[in-house]
């Protein structure tokens, strides 16, 4: 596509690739950044000069599991930029999730309580459609509760009908009554910017603090 632009007489400017949301191993970065080389030498041996190399966003947060660091991929990929590329090209850095992700909590109230199967549910006023969709790509967010007492396992559940409506099978709380807060840390990206208003239920507010 870069070669054909400037054969039709445009100027192509760059290169940028995005490793994928929540990315949390190094590697894949350094294997992004050679598969761009690799196009970026197959551009400049048709004439074409290249200036830019956009690498994207992905860097993740801290929920559940361990992540690295922006500091700990930024030298990752700075070394890899000044080993295989030119030293005068302009790098843009799109950080969405990392900005935003730890700067939001989501508070939710307990709607029902019930035992299914052996199990402990807890049925949340707001769930996956519109809020927590990425809990079902696999997202783990820290949940706690305003009680003391002994933890244990439940499934948190959102309000829907639908058996969709999971937001995870294995939290860990002291027991809350219905009505309580539960707060959902971690949640400033890709929670009510990801939702919908599906079966009715409506988007939580935003509340800037």
């Amino acid at each position: 596509m870069l070669v054909e632009a400037g054969r039709r007489g445009l100027s192509p400017h760059g290169i940028t690739f995005h490793v994928g949301s929540q990315c949390t191993e190094q590697a894949t970065w350094v294997r992004a950044l050679e598969k761009s080389k690799e196009v970026w030498d197959s551009v400049e041996s048709h004439g074409l000069r290249l200036r830019m190399l956009n690498i994207g966003g992905g860097f993740p947060i801290q929920y559940i599991a361990p992540a690295p660091s922006i500091a700990q991929i930024a030298k990752v990929v700075r070394d890899m930029i000044e080993k295989i590329f030119p030293g005068n090209i302009e790098i843009f850095v799109e950080p969405g999730r990392a900005l935003v992700g730890e700067a939001g909590i989501l508070v939710a109230s307990v709607i029902g309580k019930g035992t299914r199967n052996g199990e402990k549910w807890l049925y949340l006023d707001v769930g996956v459609f519109n809020g927590l969709m990425e809990s079902v790509g696999g997202i783990r967010y820290p949940v706690t509760v305003a009680r003391n007492g002994p933890k244990s396992k439940c499934v948190l559940a959102g309000p829907s009908c639908d058996s969709f409506d999971v937001i995870s099978k294995e939290v860990e709380l002291a027991e809350p009554e219905i009505g309580d807060k539960v707060y959902i840390m971690s949640a400033g990206a890709y929670t009510t910017a990801y939702a919908s208003n599906f079966s009715g239920f409506c988007i939580p507010k935003t509340y800037f603090i």
